[in-house]
């Protein structure tokens, strides 16, 4: 069954063309009501009673799913198309409208979790008594150790148990979070008078469900508020304390954790034969979930908090973000411009945001300024860190004219800035900017203000991999380019070779993660190709010569895709055979080199390096006094040999 889109103008106060939204949209949609949520909800209890609809309001999105759940009906799709697009200073929204109902109509996947559990074992650190309130207030609920300083005055608390010691590290997340401690001093239970206290044990482990940490001193863990089941509250505030204390007392029982990320271990580009290479995932996760593990590197699912700043800068694809696909963004925005244009717009602008800072900041400016520009179409994602230079420039070879990211105060910024600047150099303009902003007006004003960038002629699928939708777009952006220059960190590029150091060893060859260098097997040569490039630096770290350079760039002509040869040279004919084998310069220069030397003044030794291997193994079998050779074989024994034997004695 179809769905049904009630429409509403919310007291008048937007303007909307049922008619011109179901041209563009294909959905059917209703007369235009005025007050749907109060005065007319018993026309939506009837339609809703029908079948599926859509209800274009997110603010009354409470409201609605209590009366279907109350007519025990289908809970709704709600799109907010008022605050989004309708409430606007500038003319006429309806082809934004349109985007926004098609893009909401697309099927996401559910997202992939893993259950946590916790028991409630919590591990509360503290200095004072803060800590202690703080014990008695959750040993109802927790299972509760106190941790204080060695001069703290122990008191005994039938409640919960109170260690004295340091603690020295702390790994793990919520439900399995390990902790060591130095100097460790446990209550002896029993006796009369003050508290006895063991002898300090140094090296101390433990283990706990989750840690509230009242020291008032740093965080046990970097990007601390994205620690799942760690809570840090400043002692001296008192607010943030009780609503530390609030939090742990809930954190028992099963909770799902969403799994952020995909890992392909086989396509990473770490590091090979214990040299390392990209480390670009290492370097911006902010909670030290990702770490080296052999030639790849591993995620700890329990760790990750879901930035998605691994996905958008690793070069391979082995990270991909997952909450939502990142399919399912390309999907989404090939649907928002196709929708824009067949609805009659022409040049839409994208706005990315996420969910909380963002969607207040265009809530808040269409409820008390000029809203959003009819042009600009927001698009909610799960992480702006996400969303790189990929999906950035397959929006603008979808049809957009620039994109935007409203940056939220929680968003690490280095990611996005590394990504704007690859995105504009491939669009050769810029095409992509980081908002960093607060001020609802502030947002509006430089929205209408800002100019409208070029629209390409023909927007392009967005299909395939990140990097085959990067290069697709790039040639629709910059038709007339063949090698467009890129930052020194992007992930296209070539091998530059310097051929007087070069040696043809082939090391680049056998450890190049990607493929991109190869060999001949019949011929001294070395071979590129720069579509398969990732930039990794590892046939830098392991040219023994120093003999190979990087540069950035993103080749947009045939060539790309084709094996070139980079260096070759003339092969050796072997003195006994005439195969060719080896590299004619090195077999001279080592032979050069030898001539001379102890070990190889019989002519016939060196003569050995010249041939090829199976003339160099028959001509040492042959050779004097050849340490592979044994003494006479001894004649075999018979019958009578025994016998006679016997009769001799």
């Amino acid at each position: 069954m179809s769905k049904t889109v009630l429409l509403c103008d919310c007291l008048g106060s937007q303007r909307v063309d049922g008619a011109a939204l179901e041209a563009a949209t294909g959905l059917t949609c209703s007369r235009v009501h005025t007050s749907l949520c109060d005065r007319q909800i018993d026309t939506a209890s009837a339609a809703m009673a029908q079948g599926d609809v859509v209800i274009v309001c997110q603010q009354e999105a409470p409201r609605f799913t209590a009366l279907a759940e109350e007519i025990r009906a289908e809970i709704p799709i709600f799109v907010d198309i008022r605050d989004r697009a309708g409430w606007t200073k500038s003319g006429d929204a309806t082809a934004k409208q349109a985007a926004l109902l098609a893009e909401a109509q697309l099927p996401i996947s559910a997202t992939r979790t893993i259950d946590v559990v916790s028991n409630g074992t919590c591990l509360i650190l503290g200095v004072d008594q803060v800590a202690v309130d703080a014990a008695v207030a959750l040993a109802d609920t927790l299972g509760v150790t106190l941790l204080m300083p060695d001069a703290w005055d122990v008191d005994l608390n039938p409640g919960f148990d109170t260690v004295i010691g340091t603690l020295v590290n702390a790994t793990g997340s919520l439900g399995r979070f390990e902790t060591r401690m130095d100097a460790l001093r446990q209550i002896i239970p029993g006796g009369r008078g003050s508290v006895n206290l063991t002898q300090p044990q140094n090296g101390a482990v433990s283990g706990c469900d989750l840690i509230l940490d009242l020291r008032g001193q740093g965080p046990l863990f970097s990007a601390d508020a994205k620690r799942d089941g760690y809570l840090r509250a400043d002692p001296a505030s008192q607010p943030a304390v009780a609503s530390a204390v609030l939090a742990a007392s809930q954190m028992t029982g099963t909770f799902e954790k969403p799994l952020y990320v995909r890992l392909e271990q086989s396509l990473c580009a770490h590091s090979r034969a214990e040299q390392v290479a990209c480390t670009n995932c290492l370097d911006l996760c902010p909670t030290g979930a990702i770490t080296p593990d052999g030639d790849h590197v591993t995620i700890d699912p329990m760790i990750c908090a879901g930035c998605g700043a691994c996905s958008a800068v690793c070069p391979s694809g082995a990270i991909s973000f997952d909450a939502p696909s990142v399919d399912t963004t390309f999907a989404r925005l090939t649907t928002l411009s196709s929708t824009y244009r067949k609805a009659g717009g022409t040049a839409p602008r994208l706005l990315v945001h996420d969910a909380d800072h963002g969607a207040e900041m265009i809530r808040l400016s269409a409820r008390f300024g000029r809203g959003l520009p009819a042009d600009v179409i927001p698009l909610e994602v799960a992480a702006l860190a996400a969303f790189g230079h990929a999906e950035a420039v397959a929006a603008l070879g979808a049809g957009f004219a620039d994109v935007a990211i409203l940056l939220s105060p929680k968003t690490e910024t280095e990611a996005p800035v590394r990504e704007a600047a690859l995105v504009n150099a491939i669009a050769g303009r810029d095409a992509m900017i980081l908002l960093d902003m607060t001020d609802p007006d502030a947002l509006s004003d430089h929205l209408y203000a800002a100019a409208v960038g070029p629209v390409v002629k023909t927007p392009t699928l967005q299909i395939g991999t990140r990097r085959q939708v990067t290069r697709l777009a790039a040639r629709t952006l910059q038709p007339q380019a063949e090698i467009i220059d890129l930052p020194a960190d992007a992930p296209y590029g070539a091998v530059l070779v310097d051929t007087d150091a070069c040696t043809l060893c082939l090391s680049c060859v056998s450890l190049c993660p990607s493929g991109a260098l190869g060999d001949n097997p019949d011929l001294p040569q070395l071979r590129f190709q720069e579509d398969a490039c990732l930039q990794c630096g590892l046939c830098v770290n392991i040219c023994p010569e120093d003999a190979i350079t990087l540069e950035p760039r993103l080749n947009l002509t045939p060539d790309a895709f084709r094996q070139i040869i980079v260096h070759e040279e003339e092969p050796f004919a072997c003195v006994e055979c005439g195969t060719l084998f080896g590299v004619k310069s090195t077999i001279e220069n080592i032979t050069a080199k030898l001539t001379g030397h102890s070990m190889f003044s019989n002519p016939g030794a060196l003569r050995m390096i010249q041939m090829c291997d199976n003339c160099r193994v028959g001509a040492q079998y042959h050779s004097e006094n050849n340490p592979f050779t044994g003494g006479e074989r001894p004649k075999p024994r018979s019958t009578d040999d025994y016998l006679s034997k016997r009769r001799d004695h």
